[in-house]
């Protein structure tokens, strides 16, 4: 089961989706090596906090008064307290190396132009990817909260879905109202970052020669 931190907030905002899917995204080794040490760094500190509430927990159930006041119950009183401080000290230097990660992260440039194309962070791209699937922007009607959701059932934080879209990645038929769902498609960019290649022109059709003409020659022909 998966503990909260006090990181999750700053790690969702960072990455652009929630921790669930950046945990999801490792599993299935869809990170670059920040995004990688970031999930690993967090999934340890998410393990060291469930370990502190346990402790804390088991802690205050031994001090409830429910148990027989002995010196038994004082020893486990005592060993509970040690193993709480000892989780305790795991999980702030889980933390630090967390923080770490986060801050490193938060740091790089969200998107950067090559020759080819977008150069996308990991979460960018795995976004990118989910998107090209088939995704609709949805505005909710008493909220007004933005929201995307793709044809697998990813849901793309808004924020990061704008940056895709600032970078000409993305594009929305305008045509349809928000409440109903505006499809989204990729772009020829889009496509050209997320496969590394753009769609072919289109051929330019040739007459049939006629008959009785010589055939063209090419221009190394003498």
């Amino acid at each position: 089961m998966k503990a909260l931190t006090s990181l999750d907030h700053r790690v969702e905002v960072a990455v652009g989706y929630s921790v669930d899917l950046l945990w999801a995204h490792h599993d299935r080794g869809l990170l670059d090596g920040p995004l990688t040490h970031l999930a690993e760094a967090h999934r340890a500190l998410s393990n060291a906090e469930r370990d502190v509430t346990f402790y804390r927990v088991l802690l205050q159930r031994l001090a409830s008064g429910e148990l027989q006041v002995d010196q038994h119950l004082f020893a486990r009183i005592d060993r509970t307290v040690t193993q709480l401080k000892d989780a305790v000290a795991i999980r702030d230097t889980r933390q630090a190396e967390a923080l770490a990660g986060l801050e490193s992260l938060e740091a790089a440039a969200p998107v950067r132009i090559t020759a080819e194309g977008k150069d996308l962070l990991a979460h960018e791209f795995a976004a990118l990817l989910a998107i090209s699937q088939g995704a609709r922007l949805h505005q909710h009607l008493q909220t007004g909260r933005m929201s995307v959701v793709t044809a697998s059932g990813v849901r793309v934080a808004y924020p990061l879905y704008q940056r895709l879209e600032e970078a000409h990645l993305v594009a929305r038929d305008t045509s349809h109202p928000l409440h109903a769902g505006q499809p989204i498609s990729l772009t020829d960019a889009g496509r050209t970052t997320l496969t590394g290649t753009s769609r072919p022109p289109a051929a330019t059709p040739t007459s049939a020669p006629r008959v009785g003409s010589w055939p063209a020659t090419s221009g190394r022909s003498r």
